[in-house]
């Protein structure tokens, strides 16, 4: 483990994991009795962690569905975090308007290999009720929304089991099973008593600039984040993963949570991850202008000037 980190912001996500752990162990005593309470307990659970934890002028609600500007609808989603300007008229009428939605979640107790399948198919579905974004190669590899799976357990829990391995297998393979293009992957997968997955995108072109094509390479990743790390930092939690890398996402859109969002990473509460590469090519994943431009510049992944849409690293 890496030294010791005395943060009160460690506690604080250590508190939330105990409470989810709670929170779990007594909806499981009445699930066979009615599952479908027990399913809204569950995500009225991370509703109100959500709530306590994004800026108040989010509006956290539960079961609804999205409509596009064109009137097409998604699936329903069990979270939904509105933004600011979302007209208070429209908060209970549970079809929202898909340029009012920041962030959505759908939420298991007991997650499962199905619900990483289902969760990847309605991430794309929803996703693509926004129009294609183009201009910089952030615009361009993410959706105006950000779209997670959130858990406070799993299956895998037989002697012998390795949760983790299912999970970054199960959640890989469907990934290149039914994401066309790196803007409608999952953004997060939180397990709350597990680990956690946030979506890293990154394009690399070597130098010199007039290299092949074939040498260049966009590469998205689910770096997992787990406790069970070497270098990982005392006190880790998924939930400070979640906490950390979804405010970041949504800071990338509403620069008012910039300052928030840096200080969640520089009190490392999302600890260290890595995880396995999907290779796209560079030329297959952008437009051609913002390709031409972006080959051209090659800037360099590191921590410098991380708000800047022309930036090589996303994560």
């Amino acid at each position: 483990m890496s030294e010791e980190k005395s943060h009160d912001l460690h506690d604080f996500m250590r508190q939330l994991s105990i409470e989810m752990d709670a929170e779990y162990d007594r909806i499981q005593k009445r699930v066979t009795e009615d599952p479908g309470t027990a399913g809204d307990q569950g995500e009225e659970n991370w509703a109100e962690l959500l709530r306590g934890w994004l800026p108040r002028t989010y509006e956290v609600v539960t079961k609804g569905r999205i409509i596009s500007a064109d009137g097409r609808t998604s699936p329903q989603v069990d979270v939904l975090v509105l933004k600011d300007v979302y007209p208070e008229k429209l908060l209970n009428k549970k079809l929202y308007l898909a340029a009012g939605v920041a962030a959505a979640f759908e939420c298991k107790t007991t997650l499962k290999a199905s619900h990483i399948e289902h969760a990847i198919k309605t991430c794309t579905k929803i996703k693509s009720l926004y129009p294609n974004r183009e201009g910089t190669p952030y615009k361009e590899l993410h959706a105006p929304i950000v779209y997670g799976l959130l858990a406070h357990s799993h299956s895998w829990k037989a002697p012998n089991s390795t949760p983790e391995a299912n999970v970054e297998q199960t959640l890989l393979g469907y990934d290149y099973l039914h994401v066309p293009h790196p803007r409608q992957g999952l953004d997060l997968l939180c397990i709350a008593d597990l680990a956690a997955w946030t979506l890293h995108k990154s394009t690399l072109f070597p130098r010199p600039r007039n290299s092949a094509p074939q040498d260049e390479k966009a590469v998205t990743a689910y770096m997992k984040h787990t406790a069970a790390r070497d270098d990982q930092v005392e006190n880790f939690t998924p939930i400070g993963v979640l906490i950390s890398s979804l405010s970041w996402r949504l800071a990338w859109e509403d620069s008012a949570l910039r300052d928030v969002a840096d200080y969640y990473r520089d009190t490392e509460i999302s600890g260290n991850g890595s995880g396995k590469a999907r290779i796209w090519a560079p030329n297959s994943i952008y437009s051609k202008k913002v390709y031409d431009r972006f080959r051209v510049r090659a800037p360099l992944t590191g921590i410098a000037n991380v708000w800047d849409e022309w930036f090589s690293h996303f994560g």
